[in-house]
């Protein structure tokens, strides 16, 4: 009968312990990602992790210092060797490289041993000044660590019209950029490039003006308010440019992943056309507006057309199946 009390006893015991045991509802931060705190700064960060303001700028595509409480940057850290690893899955699994791990190691091969320490560096970003040009996992990355402080509910699709395909020769992205920045600032007499976001024939995506500053443009203010403006590299009026299939899946993931990230469904409402705005009043006309009051923008040819019914039968459904894909991957 002792005995039995005691078993029953040490039964109770571990259920207690079993069903107090603490649930970590909070997000898991990996040990190469920090998030900002209140009073951190740039250099304070970098001093902790001795790394410098000029690194934690271009590993994590910043285009000001300042930090935005909940903002998650790539951070250096170190790294315990353990059985079965290599290079390539510690760099893969942290945002690095194995030549970045090797060079600030300076390590001669790409042997490891068990227990090894390796400082894990964060490979740096494609960046000029302000501009970041990526690839659709880069971005997906790059736009759920960052944290804005402007409202965002609305995702404008243009078309540059000038320049076009002609103008693109692969590897000048940054020089295409600078050129609509300057016409921007000179011609139209706006602050600097008008975009946050520029889409080109190759799939690339440049973060082009910051997201927390509202976009400028003959869309008019009521649009840019809340707007995100995406610029896609091409002329897609019917007859001109035929866009690229990397250029298209750009166009889809894009939207969809600023959907996701700012909690819209896709809609008039939420992913407008500059061809539904009146250039004279500013407002929105969707399909009424007079030929000679709107543009064609973001193309006649642009996913079907540039009515509302184009919008929905054609460019919506799309990102909303991405939309599905992407967050099934998400954790």
């Amino acid at each position: 009968m002792k005995n039995s009390a005691m078993i029953v006893f040490i039964l109770f015991v571990f259920c207690l312990h079993v069903h107090v045991s603490p649930v970590y509802s909070k997000e898991h931060i990996p040990d190469n990602i920090y998030e900002v705190r209140s009073g951190d700064t740039l250099p304070g960060i970098a001093n902790q992790y001795e790394t410098t303001v000029e690194e934690l700028v271009l590993t994590n595509g910043l285009q000001s210092h300042t930090l935005v409480v909940g903002q998650k940057l790539y951070v250096p850290f170190i790294y315990e060797v353990t059985s079965g690893d290599s290079l390539d899955k510690i760099s893969a699994a942290n945002h690095s490289s194995p030549w970045l791990i090797k060079t600030v190691n300076g390590l001669s091969s790409s042997e490891l041993y068990l227990g090894q320490k390796l400082k894990i560096p964060p490979k740096r970003m494609n960046m000029q000044g302000q501009y970041i040009l990526m690839d659709r996992g880069e971005f997906q990355d790059w736009l759920f660590n960052q944290k804005f402080t402007r409202n965002i509910s609305l995702i404008q699709e243009h078309h540059t019209w000038l320049p076009s395909y002609k103008q693109f020769y692969g590897t000048n992205h940054f020089h295409m950029l600078k050129s609509m920045e300057n016409f921007h600032v000179k011609e139209m007499k706006w602050k600097t490039i008008a975009q946050n976001l520029t889409t080109f024939p190759d799939g690339t995506i440049a973060v082009s003006r910051p997201f927390d500053i509202a976009p400028e443009g003959t869309i008019g203010p009521k649009a840019n308010a809340a707007g995100i403006t995406i610029e896609n590299v091409g002329n897609f009026d019917l007859g001109h440019d035929v866009m690229t299939e990397a250029q298209k899946e750009t166009i889809i993931t894009v939207a969809a992943l600023l959907c996701i990230k700012f909690g819209l469904t896709p809609s008039v409402d939420s992913i407008t056309y500059h061809h539904w705005w009146d250039l004279r009043t500013k407002e929105r006309v969707l399909d009424n507006g007079p030929d000679y009051n709107v543009k064609t923008c973001p193309g006649t040819g642009f996913f079907g057309g540039n009515s509302t019914a184009s919008a929905k039968n054609n460019f919506y459904p799309l990102v909303v199946q991405k939309m599905k894909e992407i967050s099934a991957t998400m954790h």
